[in-house]
């Protein structure tokens, strides 16, 4: 205990600087975790946090007997599977198609185009789709003119998840890819200058220097991104939501919006929300510990 108070006071200054950041991730972070209470409690407005009769488990038992809970993971499971495992190896490819491009203005352009989308909120992008897509929009037009009926994609639930996905892979594949160029540009170049010099090709040495070098990498941020694997974006999907596609488009974000702020159910909406971060983060223990036990890399 003296060994590390006195090591604390040697580098004092270290210390100070990390307060404010320590304060800001109290307040932010950790202090709204009392929250978490509302979840066992009926609360009231008028009697608050605080005052607000207990009711223990009640509000998850309702959600697992709820008649639609089925739906609702499925959908959620689903949505997830397309954003985290199926766009997962995107970025990836991105990068490493980008880290080949050798003239710098063609390059430059490239990443300008592919980081744009990133800085459009959700819901102009999801307009922009819209209008696309719309019964007067561009594609059926086209449709039209080549004698076929016109069709209100965003409608058909047959459509939701092409729609998504495609919105999805325009709007983060660029801004995802920066931390993957980042890592290609670290990479030794001494290594394909001897992958060079053995005859292995533009491939080879993709195949063997560039891609095993972003396997650790890859492997903490897929661990992390299983955290939201019961997270599916409520803004991005709220948007995308019609009467028609409900059916495929109800998730836990969504439910929970619609509970806690369209029907006043905090308690609830707060018990189904803990529900989704705690399977979040059981999956991300789980796959940390088959990770490491296969390999040196881990989150913890």
């Amino acid at each position: 205990m003296k060994s590390t108070l006195a090591y604390i006071g040697k580098h004092y200054q270290i210390y100070l600087i990390i307060i404010p950041a320590v304060i800001y991730f109290f307040i932010f972070n950790y202090l709204p975790m009392l929250g978490l209470s509302l979840a066992f409690q009926d609360y009231s407005f008028s009697k608050g946090m605080f005052f607000s009769p207990w009711v223990g488990f009640k509000y998850f038992q309702t959600f697992f007997d709820y008649f639609n809970f089925g739906t609702i993971i499925w959908n959620t499971l689903v949505i997830s599977f397309y954003k985290l495992v199926l766009f997962f190896p995107i970025p990836i490819i991105f990068a490493i198609m980008l880290n080949e491009i050798r003239n710098k203005y063609f390059k430059q352009a490239i990443q300008t185009i592919f980081y744009l989308p990133y800085f459009i909120s959700w819901v102009v992008a999801i307009t922009i789709f819209q209008q696309f897509l719309s019964l007067d929009g561009l594609l059926n037009q086209i449709r039209q003119s080549l004698g076929l009926e016109a069709i209100y994609f965003m409608n058909d639930p047959a459509y939701f998840y092409p729609i998504m996905f495609i919105s999805y892979v325009w709007k983060m594949t660029g801004w995802s890819a920066i931390i993957y160029l980042a890592a290609i540009s670290s990479i030794d170049p001494e290594l394909f200058e001897a992958a060079k010099v053995d005859g292995a090709g533009k491939f080879n040495q993709i195949w063997h220097i560039t891609i095993p070098s972003l396997v650790p990498i890859a492997s903490v941020l897929f661990i992390l991104s299983l955290s939201s694997l019961l997270q599916a974006g409520w803004e991005h999907i709220y948007l995308i939501r019609t009467p028609g596609n409900m059916s495929v488009s109800d998730i836990l974000d969504t439910y929970v919006i619609q509970q806690g702020f369209s029907n006043g159910q905090i308690g609830y909406a707060t018990a189904v929300s803990l529900f989704q971060s705690l399977i979040g983060l059981l999956f991300v223990v789980i796959s940390n510990m088959i990770i490491k036990r296969k390999s040196e890399i881990s989150v913890f």
